[in-house]
């Protein structure tokens, strides 16, 4: 009942609010209109006091009273323009106290939730569902409470890291690994954390976390990641390529930070790691040696075992990507097409890997018709 009477209440001041300059100029233009009428009938008492004093004649009286009535009349009769402006007013009014009320109403029973008991803070967080502030205030209440609770720190760090707030996420993986000692996944997200404060700089707090890290967990790739992000940001080149060809070398070919990781390694002065259809260096240095027709033909092989490796295993992005562009340069736009089309298979056009899939089509003029279906 007190939220109803808290909503008409609401309404009841919006409405004076919006209402407020309609009947202020409605009031204004009316005291307006009486201010003059009250001056030309003073016009008109001065009038007759002259011809009465034999200041004027009685012709010029006539035409004096005659102009002045004029006047009066004018002023004293509504025009067309303001009962307009009238009907206006009360149409705005109208919707003021009927309309908005009622709209919002509507509103509010179609999105809002009038059903659902009024709950206090207290009780929502006893029962936050799936609320992620509720919770988030939740545990920070039992944290205060119970400071040495690692297992709370230790949930609400990556929280807080999540949603930007760096420098409780700082604080939060600081007290979880003081409380429960030091893990993995805890330096590295402490390690970020540190990252993120410094705008993604490895700084000389966060290598010592990441070689914490890599200490407990040596095929610790995040770490080893940053680490090397570490070498290059310091302008550590061939340390850098270095670090990041082992990591590649080290993870799995489905691993999903290897693109990353071969954008690095290019970026430093190597070659990309191996994936279906890239040369080794065996590869390389078996070309040089190669007139152009030999050359020809052994990248035409290399496309054909990706073809060949895509065949058996279509779930690789990279290497639909890499076999269209590899026909395009081959100059065969039919099979550049086909590829398309299986890679699609692969990867619906509606989802993201399909959306680069069809980017890549239209960046090389292959026709994207059908190719959809």
């Amino acid at each position: 009942m007190l939220f109803w009477i808290l909503v008409a209440v609401l309404t009841a001041v919006v409405a004076a609010i919006l209402l407020y300059p309609l009947l202020r100029g409605a009031k204004a233009v009316d005291d307006a209109r009486a201010g003059e009428a009250a001056v030309y009938r003073d016009q008109l008492r001065e009038l007759d006091r002259d011809l009465a004093g034999g200041l004027i004649s009685a012709d010029e009286a006539d035409y004096a009273r005659a102009e002045i009535g004029r006047r009066l009349i004018t002023v004293s009769a509504a025009p067309t323009d303001d009962r307009k402006l009238s009907k206006h007013h009360r149409l705005a009014e109208a919707f003021v106290l009927l309309l908005l009320p009622i709209v919002g109403l509507c509103l509010y029973v179609l999105v809002g939730r009038p059903d659902l008991p009024s709950q206090p803070l207290e009780a929502r967080l006893e029962n936050p569902g799936n609320d992620m502030t509720i919770l988030v205030a939740k545990a920070e209440r039992h944290l205060a409470e119970n400071p040495d609770d690692g297992k709370g720190w230790d949930v609400l760090a990556p929280i807080y890291f999540n949603t930007m707030r760096v420098a409780d996420a700082e604080n939060a993986y600081r007290n979880a690994i003081r409380l429960l000692g030091p893990s993995a996944a805890r330096l590295d997200g402490l390690a970020e954390t540190l990252m993120a404060t410094s705008n993604g700089v490895v700084t000389e707090d966060a290598r010592k976390v990441l070689e914490q890290s890599l200490q407990l967990q040596q095929d610790n790739p995040k770490a080893r990641f940053y680490l090397a992000l570490g070498l290059e940001q310091a302008g550590r080149t061939a340390d850098a390529k270095a670090a990041f060809e082992a990591l590649a070398k080290q993870s799995p070919d489905d691993a999903p930070w290897l693109p990353l990781v071969a954008e690095h390694i290019a970026k430093n002065g190597g070659a990309a790691p191996n994936a279906p259809g890239n040369p080794t260096a065996a590869d390389v240095a078996a070309a040089e040696g190669m007139n152009a027709g030999d050359q020809q033909q052994m990248i035409k092989g290399m496309v054909e075992g990706l073809d060949a490796k895509l065949t058996e295993d279509p779930n690789n992005l990279e290497g639909w990507l890499r076999l269209v562009r590899s026909y395009v340069v081959l100059k065969d736009k039919d099979r550049a097409v086909g590829a398309l089309k299986r890679g699609l298979a692969a990867f619906p056009a509606s989802s993201e890997q399909g959306k680069q899939l069809l980017a890549l089509a239209r960046e090389l003029d292959i026709a994207t018709e059908g190719t959809t279906e």
